[in-house]
């Protein structure tokens, strides 16, 4: 075994939740905090946008690990922003070891001053797989030990406490002075857990600061199989409904009027199809009688016809998965169907300079 590392003095451990640090305690329609997706196609322009988000009067930002790495854009927006909770909403799990998402988020915990929020996903078996040579094992109780390694490294690094974890999927027992970054005064960093199935929704009851809601999700999904598993989980822990965080980027469809409306349904229903394709979530097309689609979706995406994915996402399944509505209407009806429920809400929209006046009334309608 290795021995006790030697560290410098360490602070106090702090005891402070995920909710203190970034306000989103379970709350009204009116506290619920918001924010876009933070996705540039060239990285230079990161802080920009950040900071932009910010002007507008955004609680928040997410990076997503679609087509580029989730983490780099989230340093850049960390040392461009001042109060903006800055987070992955996903960084893909397996692809990478504990160690390396416990180094990266606390050099962004300290980079941000206490800002950064963990969004850990386990994709699918094909992406692993196929896409990042990743072996693809049990994946909720891999990513179950992967949580509670990272926790074990921070509390090396914060409190000195010897590394010594044995599981099934990781092990760790090694960490020497040269290695180890200095104690933090931010040092809890909130994990949250992406997920639509019942395993992730137990999980994170038991272990998580949030759950990332996957954005193809209807709130009779929510009300039937998220929150009696989340309760579920928490119940196993002795947890409380306000020690986690729900979030989750809702699919918009608006304009100024019904053409706007009806030109901006056909990027939406592109992404819908592209995620009803995907067998894991067949469980959000059946509450509703649609679980045959999800298999129809699924052989056109085998035979690359992306296209013709979109026809068979119909106008009553628009009406259960997105919001649709007038600029002016749009505040109210976020707030109809996700009040109560949802503690962090964002649109799912990249974050674009554009017509700042009517983005900035959005937000502040939607508070």
């Amino acid at each position: 075994m290795a021995s006790q590392v030697e560290r410098p003095p360490t602070r106090e451990k702090h005891t402070v939740s995920p909710a203190d640090v970034f306000g989103v305690r379970k709350q009204t329609v009116a506290g619920r905090t918001l924010g876009p997706a933070l996705r540039p196609a060239d990285l230079r322009d990161a802080a920009r946008l950040a900071a932009h988000a910010e002007e507008l009067g955004y609680d928040g930002i997410w990076t997503a690990e679609a087509g580029h790495d989730p983490y780099l854009p989230a340093a850049v927006a960390a040392t461009a922003t001042d109060h903006l909770s800055i987070g992955t909403n996903i960084a893909v799990a397996f692809p990478r070891s504990p160690l390396v998402h416990a180094q990266i988020a606390w050099d962004l915990q300290a980079a941000s001053r206490g800002r950064f929020i963990l969004g850990l996903g386990t994709q699918v078996k094909g992406h692993n797989e196929r896409r990042y040579s990743t072996p693809w094992t049990a994946p909720g109780p891999r990513l179950r030990e992967m949580i509670q390694l990272i926790r074990h490294i921070w509390d090396v690094w914060q409190n000195g406490t010897k590394p010594s974890f044995q599981g099934k999927y990781y092990q760790f027992s090694l960490m020497t002075p040269f290695f180890a970054p200095a104690p933090l005064e931010w040092p809890h960093i909130p994990i949250y857990i992406a997920g639509v199935n019942p395993y992730m929704c137990r999980l994170t009851g038991e272990l998580g600061d949030g759950f990332h809601l996957h954005p193809f999700h209807s709130m009779k999904y929510v009300r039937e199989t998220v929150i009696p598993n989340l309760e579920a989980g928490l119940a196993k822990a002795g947890r409380k409904r306000g020690d986690v965080a729900l979030a989750t980027t809702a699919f918009v469809i608006m304009g100024k009027d019904r053409d706007e409306i009806e030109r901006a349904k056909g990027p939406v229903r592109q992404q819908i199809s592209f995620y009803a394709s995907t067998r894991t979530y067949i469980g959000v097309l059946e509450a509703h009688g649609w679980g045959e689609t999800c298999y129809r979706l699924n052989e056109k995406a085998a035979k690359g016809d992306w296209g013709g994915m979109a026809s068979l996402i119909t106008d009553e399944m628009l009406d259960v998965y997105a919001v649709e509505g007038t600029y002016d209407e749009i505040p109210g009806l976020l707030k109809k169907k996700y009040g109560g429920t949802m503690d962090r809400l964002g649109f799912y929209t990249a974050m674009r300079p554009g017509d700042d006046t009517l983005w900035s009334r959005l937000i502040a309608a939607c508070r």
